[in-house]
């Protein structure tokens, strides 16, 4: 039986397809909801859920909480944010301080699928060791490896990597709409959102576009909610365990807050003397989260815009992800997309039924449904004079495959630098390096040398890389899964960019490639020039001449156009030339 699991950054929940329905199994107290927070103790096991829960207060530097945020991450701006410790230089791999030892995220992960694969073979009653793990939409390669990573820790075969709003789609029954629809998928969690526009016809799923933020969600909320009553109260919480206390008290208060107007708070003895209690009111709680709430707005608008679609191609917007609760949230996506939100399932299950579907289908317990996912950056290689040569565009279909073939730049060259690049930038140092390997090959002359270039994303959106030297039959395969580590500011940024510079790059790529052109260009004119000999009169040979200085005076500037017409025009003056040459070559 193959599981569905939904590893969440604040709830996790593991569920199952038996007897034509899906059932989401409860733990030993009967809770579905895991909190996805491990407890770390000086001797002894990890302590998983619930348990761990109660120690976040007692115990905030063992206790780990929110840890879906480092997965496959380097050390970040959350630092200061979090009661225990992340070890290690900025930018180093993320590594958990806790006492003497040091836990990765995966790890982390790990314990949490352990508990929840063991809770379904108490409830099942068997063995289960197949699984179908979701992971936000926005997920990188690093992000989707050391997620399967931590199946595979916990004894888990993570047979496909599910990304959250197509599970959601599932659930919500999309499958069964007979006619076109366009939905989008508004997936607001704990410390994640992404959003996702989807067509659905008789039974396919196919995601149009995707963006998101893997650092957005309600913990950033909880934060500044603790900021602000911190400021509002004039409090100066300086111990991890003090700090803990309050915001668990301020994430109960904004959960009563999604029904009620307003609700206090109340503080015994937070800094061992003073007891304050708060008045929280709705309208203050939708004050701290607005801004936070408005971040999600160009991500929709962008996934519109990738997708070629408007707002009113939309027929519905459904919700997933516990932050979806709040009354500002579904006012905001309301308004964003012009219709009020279903919220007829569970946001916080839906994700956790979809990849129990997802399971039943590999399976062979569902017909008829094929989920078609989208990659959400360009894949491509350097090229000669440091271009971005894309292989796979962004919002490709996966799984997909893709390849092209690249020959020697100079002659007698022994092997070629293959260069991995995501990004959506022109030049390839404007884009990120996932990895490089050289493939050998024969030396010949230039432009002989045939080198394949193939790249492969697999049903779990990881990437792999295979060079092949056409002649010999050498090849190279890289798994680039683990390469990549950016965060989702910079990966905003990049777009950002890529639109703002959309027109210098375009004339950078254009003058770089007729750079290229006209450097091979000029010493095959000069080596023409000397073989013409007496075949040209002096007005074509002037011609010539002042064509090659044109090209010349051209390549000293920046300008595209200026040198693609100097190149154009001395192909042109070179007419000639080239068939008194290859008239001479024939009779030889």
């Amino acid at each position: 039986m193959i599981v569905g699991i939904d590893l969440g950054t604040t709830n996790s929940l593991v569920g199952v397809f038996d007897g034509g329905f899906v059932s989401l199994i409860a733990d030993e107290a009967g809770q579905r909801l895991t909190p996805s927070v491990v407890h770390f103790p000086v001797e002894g096991v990890p302590l998983v859920g619930r348990p761990a829960q109660r120690l976040r207060v007692l115990s905030p530097e063992r206790t780990v909480f929110s840890s879906k945020r480092f997965m496959g991450r380097r050390v970040g701006e959350e630092a200061a944010q979090m009661p225990y410790q992340l070890v290690g230089n900025k930018g180093a791999p993320v590594m958990f301080g806790l006492g003497d030892n040091r836990v990765a995220p995966e790890n982390v992960a790990a314990e949490i699928l352990r508990k929840l694969k063991q809770d379904a073979e108490r409830a099942l009653g068997e063995s289960v060791t197949k699984a179908v793990v979701t992971v936000p939409a926005y997920f990188n390669d690093a992000q989707r490896g050391a997620t399967k990573l931590a199946g595979e820790l916990a004894g888990l075969d993570v047979v496909r990597i599910l990304n959250e709003p197509t599970a959601a789609a599932l659930a919500y029954g999309m499958d069964r709409r007979p006619e076109s629809t366009r939905i989008a998928v508004y997936d607001f969690g704990g410390g994640t959102f992404d959003v996702s526009i989807l067509e659905l016809q008789g039974g396919v799923f196919q995601v149009l576009s995707t963006n998101g933020n893997t650092r957005l969600g309600g913990d950033d909320i909880d934060s500044a909610l603790v900021d602000y009553v911190e400021t509002q109260l004039g409090l100066s919480v300086s111990t991890p365990t003090a700090r803990a206390r309050l915001l668990e008290a301020l994430v109960a208060a904004k959960h009563s807050l999604s029904e009620a107007e307003e609700v206090s708070v109340s503080l015994p003895f937070l800094d061992g003397l003073d007891s304050p209690e708060v008045l929280l009111s709705r309208t203050v709680l939708e004050i701290v989260a607005r801004p936070w709430v408005e971040k999600t707005r160009g991500h929709c608008l962008r996934a519109l815009s990738d997708a070629h679609l408007k707002v009113e191609d939309i027929a519905e917007v459904i919700l997933v992800g516990g932050s979806t609760r709040m009354p500002l949230v579904r006012q905001f996506v309301a308004e964003v997309f012009q219709r009020e939100p279903d919220c007829s399932r569970n946001p916080d299950e839906a994700v956790a039924e979809g990849a129990a579907l997802q399971g039943a289908i590999l399976d062979g317990k569902l017909q008829n449904v094929v989920l078609l996912d989208v990659t959400p950056l360009s894949l491509g290689i350097e090229t000669f004079g440091g271009l971005m040569n894309v292989i796979l565009p962004r919002n490709s279909t996966i799984p997909c495959k893709a390849g092209e073939m690249f020959t020697n730049a100079l002659p007698g060259q022994r092997s070629m630098l293959v260069r991995v690049l995501q990004g959506e930038r022109e030049l390839a140092d404007a884009n990120w390096e996932l990895g490089r390997f050289e493939i050998p090959f024969t030396p010949l002359p230039k432009g002989q040398a045939r080198v394949g270039v193939q790249f492969e994303i697999d049903a779990n959106g990881i990437l792999k890389v295979l060079a092949r030297d056409t002649t010999t039959g050498k090849e190279q395969v890289v798994d680039m899964r683990s390469a990549v580590d950016v965060s989702d500011e910079a990966v905003e940024k990049m777009l950002e960019d890529a639109l703002e510079h959309a027109f210098d790059d375009m004339n950078q790529r254009a003058f770089t490639e007729a750079k290229l052109k006209a450097q091979e260009m000029l010493p095959s004119v000069a080596k023409a020039l000397g073989l013409a000999g007496d075949s040209l009169d002096a007005d074509e040979r002037e011609r010539i001449e002042r064509g090659v200085r044109d090209v010349q005076d051209a390549l000293r500037g920046e300008g595209a156009e200026l040198l693609k017409r100097s190149v154009a025009e001395l192909d042109d003056a070179t007419q000639r030339l080239a068939a008194v040459l290859m008239e001479r070559a024939m009779r030889r």
